[in-house]
């Protein structure tokens, strides 16, 4: 279940709806549906609705089901990384370091804000498909390091 939140919350982030609230320039914001398939062996897959807030440096990211059910709540600042999954909490030093660790596959949380704003953020491994983000999809897939993953996301701006 944990391996499943940590997995929704990278494809979330990555997959977000560019939808900002710009006043600062900083905050971000989006909201949508995401889904992450890694092929390992088993194969592993998630989806999940997200609300995606906040900036590569510190924000937050709400995971849950289709019928309203919280199913994570992640949130991040400098050096600090927490996953909060019903009555469990876990602290890692990075988004980066959470995300990897329930994955087994590192994703470019700072990039997936610059893909889902419609930047081409290069990512060694990772190949983004923004010819849709003006429509508010989002495909991302990482061949390098495997274990191969695919993220795709259908957002809007919050």
């Amino acid at each position: 279940m944990l391996l499943a939140a940590c997995a929704g919350a990278l494809v979330a982030a990555g997959c977000a709806t560019p939808g900002a609230s710009r006043q600062a320039g900083t905050i971000e914001a989006w909201s949508g549906r995401l889904s992450l398939r890694i092929d390992s062996q088993p194969v592993q897959t998630f989806a999940a609705l997200f609300e995606l807030r906040g900036a590569p440096q510190a924000g937050t990211l709400t995971l849950t089901s289709p019928i309203g059910n919280t199913l994570a709540q992640l949130h991040w600042a400098p050096g600090e990384a927490l996953l909060m999954n019903g009555k469990e909490s876990r602290r890692y030093d990075s988004v980066d370091a959470l995300i990897e660790a329930a994955t087994g596959a590192a994703i470019p949380v700072a990039a997936l804000f610059g893909w889902l704003a419609g930047r081409d953020d290069h990512v060694p491994g990772w190949r983004p498909d923004l010819s849709q983000v003006n429509a508010g999809k989002l495909q991302a897939t990482r061949e390098s390091p495997e274990p191969r993953a695919d993220l795709r996301i259908v957002f809007e701006r919050a």
